[in-house]
């Protein structure tokens, strides 16, 4: 598929301007939005879009959010959606809403329009080894969290916790060092 137009929502100003160089250096011809409200406005006035990539985390709102209103104005169009704070469960909840694909920053451009371009279905398959107990505590609270919609009390009173415990908890998320070291290739 050939990408030429991409709307890229990105709250962190820097990050947002770096990517959208980088991939109009690509060809693309890019529209910026920092939060909920812009995107959609965004969206009513494009004429055509091929590809959008959301942050998941925008202030107050949800990139995920964003989904279902893109596919409905630009059906073909392919989301790609960008997170600080990757997580299996917040995967699956972006394909379910629509979601092409995802990834977690740092994200270069050649990242971005591989997974983009790149078919799901020929995507590679999960690890044959059980993950760490702090990954499988991580993965539940990203999926409580979702089921919540990012709201922070209500998925500590769904887990049984304070609401300052569970900041806490996401403020220690599981560095990619050490999800690389339960990959069965690196003994």
């Amino acid at each position: 598929m050939a990408l030429e137009t991409l709307l890229l929502v990105e709250d962190d100003e820097l990050l947002a301007t770096q990517t959208r160089r980088a991939l109009e250096r690509h060809g693309l011809s890019v529209t910026l939005a920092a939060d909920a409200e812009q995107a959609r406005q965004c969206m009513a006035s494009l004429p055509t879009l091929d590809a959008a990539v959301l942050d998941q985390n925008l202030g107050v709102d949800n990139g995920l959010d964003l989904i279902a209103p893109l596919l409905t104005h630009f059906p073909q169009c392919r989301i790609l959606v960008l997170t600080g704070y990757g997580s299996i469960a917040a995967a699956v909840a972006a394909t379910r809403r629509g979601a092409h694909n995802y990834l977690t920053k740092p994200a270069g451009a050649g990242d971005i329009l591989d997974a983009l371009r790149r078919d799901p279905a020929q995507m590679e398959s999960l690890p044959d080894s059980p993950p760490s107990l702090q990954r499988l505590e991580w993965e539940h609270i990203q999926r409580v969290l979702d089921a919540h919609g990012g709201n922070i009390s209500h998925a500590a009173a769904a887990l049984g916790i304070h609401r300052r415990t569970l900041q806490r908890r996401l403020k220690k998320r599981p560095s990619p060092v050490q999800f690389e070291r339960e990959r069965p290739d690196r003994n």
